[in-house]
């Protein structure tokens, strides 16, 4: 007989445009599992987290699920926290309360640096939870991922942006240099990425 398990879900760092897509489907697949207990997410990322901010999505409509897909921003808050030492006991004491088996943390480099220490701090205490990391970044730059959702989307924008400014650019005879700043921490997929309106 299978055990029925409780997931939490956070998101952390920039919403992209499809953060609330990867929501989405991490509570599709929870229910089409027939494995999950309670789907609950934390208030604005690790914040919620410390504060026992959780919102039980349990029984949200399936109709409410799918609109996430168009939902802008991030539908659950998000925050830019780095962990310190005394925050791990709190942690695991909001995943005891709420019976945690899996947690899904949605985000980018430093969002993957928490999954990280939050998994070894789980293991090192004896606590049982799988700890997943849900690419997001817009950067494209996670280790081991062939590609971030939010990529996409963003190399799109920058494309369409970049052939738009372009077109204005030609408008008058006199010659013009335009200079656009293109986010992408460390990597330069984004930029790069640019060139496709040539």
């Amino acid at each position: 007989e299978l055990s029925m398990k409780n997931i939490l879900i956070a998101h952390g760092g920039g919403p992209t445009a499809v953060i609330n897509s990867s929501l989405q489907g991490i509570i599709e697949a929870a229910r089409e599992s027939g494995q999950v207990g309670r789907i609950y997410a934390a208030r604005h990322g690790v914040e919620g987290i410390l504060k026992g901010d959780l919102i039980d999505l349990t029984d949200v409509p399936a109709e409410t699920v799918r609109r996430l897909a168009h939902t802008p921003a991030s539908a659950i808050g998000s925050c830019r926290r780095r962990l310190g030492e005394a925050d791990y006991p709190v942690i695991l004491q909001c995943l005891k309360k709420h019976e945690i088996d899996c947690f899904f943390y949605n985000g980018g480099n430093d969002s993957m640096d928490t999954c990280n220490k939050i998994s070894r701090y789980m293991e090192s205490v004896g606590y049982e939870c799988r700890v997943m990391g849900v690419p997001k970044t817009i950067d494209n730059d996670l280790y081991g991922t062939d590609h971030c959702p939010g990529f996409a989307s963003a190399a799109k924008y920058i494309a369409t942006s970049c052939m738009e400014i372009n077109k204005d650019a030609h408008v008058y005879d006199n010659g013009m240099i335009t200079v656009v700043e293109i986010m992408g921490r460390h990597a330069g997929w984004l930029a790069a990425s640019a060139a496709l309106a040539t």
